[in-house]
């Protein structure tokens, strides 16, 4: 499981030119499946997540989580972050889980955020979607459940 993780001061989701999703600060999440993905990498994902400590304390350092900054999280599916490009120019998905099996897992990690008392928003998985990101900082972080960066 691959997420790139952003905080954020705003961001929605739009679907067909309507709003499905929207947060008022927090993390907007892009999770990628890989096939063979179950609910440990889920877990492991989400935990790091919820906990990483990249918002600002009293004196500016990136010393708080996302539970102590009372944000809201924005998922998002998004399977090409499993895209591989090192061979042509066409990138391969191959290692992205089927969306029959990545359907329910997405819907875990869902369930998972909502479990921790913290607010999620999502998209429509599956669907194009228009994101709209107000990245804070910026402040972008990678994470692979096969802590490959």
């Amino acid at each position: 499981m691959r997420a790139v993780v952003q905080r954020s001061l705003a961001s929605s989701v739009k679907v067909d030119g309507r709003e499905i999703g929207q947060i008022n600060g927090g993390l907007v999440v892009l999770l990628g499946i890989c096939q063979g993905d179950t609910q440990n990498e889920a877990n492991y994902i989400m935990e790091k997540i919820i906990n990483l400590r990249i918002f600002p304390d009293e004196e500016g350092k990136m010393n708080r989580s996302l539970v102590e900054a009372g944000g809201q999280i924005l998922l998002i599916s998004q399977f090409t972050l499993y895209g591989d490009a090192r061979k042509g120019r066409r990138p391969s998905f191959i290692e992205a889980e089927l969306p029959e099996k990545a359907l329910p897992l997405f819907n875990y990690c869902i369930e998972y955020i909502k479990t921790q008392g913290i607010e999620v928003a999502t998209g429509e998985f599956g669907a194009d979607m228009l994101v709209n990101i107000q990245n804070d900082g910026p402040v972008t972080i990678l994470l692979d459940s096969d802590k490959v960066f």
